[in-house]
């Protein structure tokens, strides 16, 4: 993990957002994800933040939920940008601008310096979106990771 990186967040932070996660996994069937990207490659330097989320959110084999339900955050610190990316199965059924209100709740944490709780704060508004529309089944198995990926 690299010195920026490690400024914004801890370890115990890091264990804490995957905790985060796991919990409110609990409650639906939805995949959350968080992913802490230091800098773009020099390759990279006119892609944009969400260009460079959905590249994550395939290599992340986010699309292979069983029901479409994978949500990723993505976050570009040199940038100051994050995205928060859908799969199809979520978009189908969510309102529009309930990701840009989670957003804000987050760039609000954000701007105190409070990234973990930020972070956090996402994880929870967005596990409550996924409960509402995809609640645990029966048969739910943990599809993806619940660790912060951080490069």
């Amino acid at each position: 993990m690299t010195q920026r990186i490690k400024s914004l967040l801890s370890d115990s932070e890091l264990r804490s957002v995957s905790e985060a996660i796991a919990e409110v996994e609990k409650t639906t069937s939805g995949e959350i994800r968080v992913s802490v990207r230091e800098k773009r490659a020099r390759k990279e330097r006119e892609v944009d933040v969400e260009t460079l989320a959905r590249r994550e959110f395939a290599n992340l084999g986010m699309s292979n939920t069983r029901d479409r339900t994978g949500v990723l955050l993505y976050f570009l610190v040199e940038s100051r940008q994050f995205h928060i990316l859908a799969d199809e199965g979520i978009n189908a059924k969510v309102r529009d601008g309930t990701w840009q209100l989670i957003a804000d709740l987050m760039a609000e944490h954000f701007s105190k310096q409070n990234f973990s709780e930020g972070i956090i704060q996402g994880v929870k508004a967005i596990g409550k979106v996924l409960a509402e529309h995809f609640p645990r089944k029966a048969d739910d198995t943990n599809e993806l990771t619940n660790q912060v990926r951080v490069t």
